[in-house]
Formats: structure tokens, C-alpha cells, sequence
């Protein structure tokens, strides 16, 4: 425990000299600190520009064109890179007419991109594997930033990255926009205020993946850094299936990914859609500072093939308060607080995207209880508000969030703490035995297995603890 204190208070202490490191600048530009009148754009820089970027951060951004410009994009397919130019040139010239916008730059290399001291925040949708590391060094190169979930691959970079975003000051939203949508917000502020009494029980569900096939190795295509996307991870033989769809159809180029089945990137499905389910268990009970203090689990893994993510699983994670989270792919999707007076249930639906896999829906309304009349009470001036987002938009908030500088409705340390909860229940369900968590020290009580899984191997020269590193050298 004081080891880890000490090593996190000497990278804090280097960090305003490591914002220097490869040219990132140390100054913030003034407008993004001031409160920029209507002409003052933010310029967003997009890293990573497949489905969901597509559907969710570029899509956000060209929503606030008043605020915000995409002006740069980021990605190590060349195919992919052109699209997302092309789709954010196209909507501005419909916007604002022909030759009224600035060329959109295109990137292969993030790092690159972030030397650009003209852009003031990132947008990173990157496979799960790439989410701390350029978070950390966005931070440190003065950006603001907008990460899609889960926060991080590891418990461990996850608290690197926690760390550097708060030192640095950056303005930092998770991508968990069910904290925007007022369905989840009213629910939790009516668990909070006590409507079902004693929070005892959280049912939440999730799908479950599928198993897959042995694939063949392929050619990398010539449009893919493949060795820079495996990054921090091991090498591994190219397959299509294991990156996104290589297709000339621009539709079908845009299907769900293979990585997203592949333990190497990820841990399937309980940090996939569970980081938006676990974060609104925290909401409810005001656990989003802290986490699970006992987790078991269970679960079935793919005994061969390409896709080795858990399938079908069941967890229950004990907390200090006293109640208890259950998960499972067999609950309806959605989150079910259930209390000494009733119960309160949330969804927002069957899936995230058309092409997710299939979920037990509960055939209910978004925002049900066992007494309706819950519902229909609203909350009084002197309850507890939770943080509500302008138009329930998750981009809108997090870029007013920059102009203000002020917390937006998923900061960072909250989105670690979400993802450390889902990936507490993946080793669970890998150690098939119940753990004890002690959530302040962030290691697992008397049990080194278990603490073996907070970090993993990161291959040279990509992983966060490099970044970490560079910030501790100069203290």
C-alpha cells in the first residue's frame, strides 16, 4: 500500500515536466479555459473511426457543429481514416456549403496528431486495448478527452490513467452515456432518496457471447498498421476476424468487430455492456468512488476457436453497504434495484447496435416499479439531484464541460471504477472461486493469484507503463 502510494505521489510530482515528453505542449490554449463566446469553436481531433465512432463520437460532434469542429482523424486502417474524413467533410458542406469549412487532416499515428497545439480534445474509440494508453498521453499533451468504455484493460492502467487525467486537469467524460439519458438518472435519484428503502439487491443483465471458429492466417492488408494495432498485446497471425471487417461495402465494413470476442483485447461482454450497467448499480447506491468489497462468479468459456470470451455467466459482488449485485446473461437486460420496499427497473433496451448479440428482454417499460406511484412523485428541491446533462446529451455535456471546466456526468475516476468492477467479475469468473476485494488499496486480499491479473505484459514500445514511466523519471 505505501509502495504504490509512493510511486503514484512521484509521478504526480513529474507529470507537469513529462507534459513536455515528444513535443506535447504544456499550455492549454487560453479560450478552452476562458468562456469561449459563440465564435469560439473547440477543435476535436477523432482517434479511432470505426462503428462506434461512426455512430457515436463523430456523429455527437457534427450534433454541436456550434461548439465543436472535427478537425482531424485518426486511424491506423487508411481505409477507415478516408471514410471518416469524407463522412465529416460531407456533413459540413451540407451544413455550411462547399469551401466554408477547414480540410479534415487525416493521421495514421495518434501521437503525431497530438503534437497539433490548434486542437483542444480527443475523441477516442479504439478497441478496448487502446483506450488508457492515448487517454495518459492526451492528458499529458493538455487535450481534453472523451473515451468510449471501458476505461481500460487492466485494473492497473486504469489507475495510471485515473491518475494522470486528474493531475493534468483534463476535462474527462466516459463514454457511459446512460448517465445523460434521463431514464437512468431518475431512477437512481430515486433509489438515492430512498424510495425502495435499503438498497439489497441489484439484478443486472447482460448478454453473453458466442463462440466462433479456428480461423486461417491471412495477408495483413496494406491499409492496416496491424504491429501498431496489436499494440501493448502480444503478436498474433492476422486474421480478419480477429481486427474489424476488411469490405468494400461501406455498410458491411462497419459490422460489430472480431476483437471485441477476443480475451487479448477485452474481456467480452461484462466490461462491454456491463461498464454501462455496474456504473448505474454505483450511481444508484453512491458507490461510484469505491466498488465490490467479495465477488464469485461462474461461467463458460470456448473450449477452441478464434473468439474466446466467456459465454453464459452468472456473479454475484458483495459491497461494504451490505447489498448485493447480481449479474447474469439469463436477467432481462437492463438494471433492477430492489429495496425493503420495492424494487425500480431501468433499461434502455434489447441492444446497443443492430449488429450486438441477442438479450433476454423483460417486455417492460424503460423505467418501471413495483408501485408506479413511485414514479409519478418526482423529487422535491431539497432531495438529491444527480448530475443532469444539458438535453440528456452526453457530447453536449462533456463539451460543456470544457467551456465551464467543471465535472462532467462521468469523470475519470468513476469510469475506473465501473471498469474495475466488471473486470473484478472477469477474474472471478476465470478463478472460479469467491474473491475478497479491498477496493481502497486496489488489490485483492491474500491472494497473489488474483493480484496477478491487475496488469498484464505490455510488449515494447507501446503500454501505459511507459507513459507512467516518463512521468515518474522527471520528478
Amino acid at each position: 500500500m505505501d509502495e504504490k502510494k509512493t510511486s503514484r505521489r512521484q509521478f504526480l510530482k513529474g507529470s507537469v515536466s513529462a507534459a513536455t515528453v515528444a513535443g506535447f505542449p504544456a499550455l492549454v490554449p487560453a479560450r478552452v479555459f476562458s468562456r469561449p463566446g459563440p465564435n469560439d469553436m473547440i477543435q476535436v481531433a477523432q482517434i479511432g473511426c470505426g462503428r462506434i465512432a461512426r455512430h457515436s463520437e463523430i456523429k455527437g460532434m457534427l450534433d454541436h457543429s456550434d461548439l465543436a469542429r472535427v478537425v482531424a482523424v485518426c486511424d491506423l486502417d487508411a481505409v477507415r481514416a478516408a471514410d471518416a474524413k469524407r463522412l465529416v467533410e460531407s456533413a459540413y458542406a451540407q451544413k455550411f456549403g462547399a469551401g466554408k469549412y477547414a480540410a479534415v487532416k487525416t493521421y495514421g499515428d495518434y501521437r503525431e496528431m497530438l503534437q497539433d497545439k490548434s486542437i483542444d480534445a480527443v475523441c477516442i474509440s479504439t478497441p478496448d486495448h487502446w483506450h488508457a494508453q492515448p487517454a495518459m498521453e492526451a492528458a499529458l499533451a493538455g487535450k481534453d478527452i472523451y473515451l468510449q468504455k471501458p476505461a481500460s484493460l487492466t485494473i492497473k492502467e486504469g489507475r495510471q490513467m485515473a491518475d494522470t487525467v486528474t493531475h493534468t486537469g483534463r476535462i474527462f467524460q466516459q463514454g457511459s452515456q446512460q448517465r445523460s439519458e434521463f431514464n437512468f438518472r431518475y431512477a437512481c435519484e430515486l433509489v438515492r432518496n430512498g424510495r425502495i428503502g435499503k438498497v439489497q439487491q441489484i439484478l443486472i443483465g447482460l448478454p453473453a457471447d458466442p463462440a466462433g471458429n479456428v480461423e486461417p492466417e491471412m495477408p495483413v492488408p496494406r491499409n492496416l498498421n496491424y504491429e501498431m494495432w496489436l499494440g501493448s498485446t502480444p503478436l498474433a497471425y492476422y486474421t480478419e476476424k480477429r481486427v474489424h471487417p476488411q469490405r468494400p461495402d461501406l455498410k458491411t465494413r462497419y459490422g460489430r468487430p472480431g476483437w471485441l470476442r477476443c480475451e487479448q483485447f477485452g474481456a467480452g461482454m461484462i466490461t462491454g455492456w456491463g461498464a454501462h450497467h455496474i456504473d448505474i448499480a454505483h450511481w444508484g447506491m453512491g458507490t461510484e468512488h469505491t466498488g465490490p468489497v467479495e465477488i464469485v462468479a461462474n461461467a463458460e468459456f470456448p473450449k477452441k476457436g478464434l473468439w474466446d470470451v466467456h459465454g453464459p455467466f452468472h456473479v454475484r459482488a458483495h459491497y461494504a453497504n451490505g447489498a448485493d449485485v447480481f449479474i447474469s446473461d439469463k436477467y432481462p437486460t437492463g438494471v433492477k434495484f430492489i429495496g425493503e420496499y420495492g424494487w425500480i427497473w431501468v433499461t434502455r433496451g434489447a441492444q446497443v447496435t443492430p449488429s450486438d448479440p441477442a438479450v433476454v428482454s423483460s417486455g417492460s417499460p424503460a423505467l418501471d416499479a413495483s408501485d408506479r406511484k413511485m414514479l409519478a412523485a418526482g423529487i422535491k428541491p431539497d432531495e438529491i439531484h444527480l448530475h443532469h446533462s444539458p438535453q440528456n446529451d452526453h457530447h453536449l455535456d462533456w463539451l460543456a464541460s470544457i467551456r465551464t471546466r467543471r465535472q462532467p456526468a462521468a469523470p475519470v475516476e468513476v469510469g475506473h471504477r465501473s471498469c474495475t468492477a466488471c473486470l473484478l467479475a472477469h477474474t472471478a469468473m476465470k478463478l472460479d472461486r469467491t474473491l475478497k476485494w479491498d477496493p481502497q488499496a486496489e488489490r485483492y486480499i491474500n491472494d497473489e493469484e488474483a493480484n496477478a491479473t491487475l496488469s498484464r505484459f505490455q510488449r515494447a514500445p507501446y503500454g501505459t507503463d511507459r507513459v507512467w514511466a516518463r512521468g515518474s523519471s522527471k520528478s
